[in-house]
């Protein structure tokens, strides 16, 4: 077969990684020189502990088996086992760990409640003052701001791969066909749009009211913290807002426990990271009316920098940068992504939201399932 994929994303390329794995020839289009949106700007990690009961934790599952794999082929991903730690410090966010711990599917996830002992032999540099941790040893993470680039190195070797960017596709012109902004045409077995948050445009004319919203987050980069942290880390608030927490504990901390102010008023969480040169990436926000904010605002930040020193029981290294990303979610609770057929032969994927990163190689493999590639 000859496939299209529009979009250089991490959900875009995954598409052409599965298209050229299966032997077809793939022809990848980029509006921009390289992809510069949520794939890049995210912290690299491939989040199973809060995902969904059912099939959005299968869909992770998979996708961290094939991110194991394919970082094995591919050493430029930056691949690494490192699962996280969640520190909790009082009795409602405690009792949210246990219930989490206590699920059904715990055991798939890697969950296990660990004491302050426990957790700092997995994570020393987590010197601040906790009761417990929440440890995932199934969570991983990769490097996102070349994990693209270095796929596209090993889908380029195969000799099956075409990749052209500065090319924005207008149109679809028949049948799986696609005209770019130089009027070029290109016609293959499948097209698959991977648009990202490019809703509007092609994207609304092809399909005006889908149940994709677009999200805006605020995060940040240090110099090198100087020594390893060897887990991914999380606060407490991460409970609010991933559905693998929902509990009666749960509501119990929602009604008993507020956030800080700056938290609440941002929607935020701390997930953080460290890169292979040491620093860290850490946020971030959630900013869902539109029309979003065309500057960061520097509270979050504080805020962030706060509870990362009370958990590291040190100051942050110099924020080297900050930044703002916008990604797509999806609003349907019981999907993953929006997958839909948009015309003949052409497929509309995007909407993963957060779950992005994670879970992309599993459903660019189900697109590629269900399309009989």
């Amino acid at each position: 077969m000859r496939v299209i994929v529009v979009g250089a994303g991490v959900v875009g390329t995954m598409h052409a990684w599965h298209a050229v794995e299966r032997g077809h020839q793939v022809v990848h289009i980029e509006r921009e020189r390289e992809a510069r949106g949520a794939s890049l700007r995210n912290f690299g990690q491939i989040w199973v502990s809060g995902r969904a009961g059912g099939a959005e934790l299968e869909t992770a599952l998979r996708a961290r088996d094939l991110w194991e794999g394919i970082g094995a082929r591919v050493p430029g991903l930056g691949f690494r086992a490192n699962g996280s730690l969640t520190p909790v410090r009082t009795e409602r966010e405690l009792a949210v760990a246990e219930a989490a711990s206590a699920r059904d599917d715990a055991p798939a996830r890697g969950y296990k409640l660990l004491t302050p002992q426990e957790a700092r032999a997995v994570n020393p540099a987590l010197r601040g003052d906790f009761e417990a941790a929440l440890h995932c040893e199934r969570d991983a993470a990769v490097e996102p701001r070349t994990a693209q680039l270095a796929l596209r190195e090993a889908l380029l070797a195969s000799g099956r791969y075409t990749f052209l960017p500065d090319r924005e596709v207008r149109d679809v012109v028949g049948e799986q066909a696609v005209r770019d902004d130089h009027g070029e045409v290109y016609t293959g077995d499948a097209v698959v749009l991977c648009t990202g948050a490019a809703l509007g445009g092609l994207v609304r004319e092809l399909a005006p009211g889908i149940p994709v919203r677009r999200v805006r987050l605020q995060m940040m980069q240090t110099d090198p913290l100087g020594e390893p942290l060897p887990t991914s880390v999380a606060d407490a608030d991460s409970f609010r807002y991933y559905p693998a927490y929902r509990s009666p504990a749960l509501d119990e901390l929602n009604a008993g426990q507020a956030q800080p102010p700056t938290a609440a008023a941002h929607r935020m969480q701390l997930l953080m990271v460290q890169r292979r040169d040491g620093g860290l990436t850490i946020g971030d926000t959630h900013e869902y009316e539109h029309p979003f904010a065309f500057d960061v605002l520097e509270d979050p930040y504080e805020h962030l920098t706060a509870v990362v020193e009370s958990f590291l029981g040190r100051p942050l290294p110099r924020i080297t940068r900050r930044w703002a990303g916008v990604y797509a979610q999806c609003t349907d609770p019981s999907r993953v992504v929006h997958r839909q057929q948009v015309r003949d032969g052409v497929w509309l994927v995007t909407g993963p939201g957060g779950r992005g990163m994670t879970c992309s190689p599993a459903i660019a493999e189900q697109t590629a399932d269900e399309l009989n590639w």
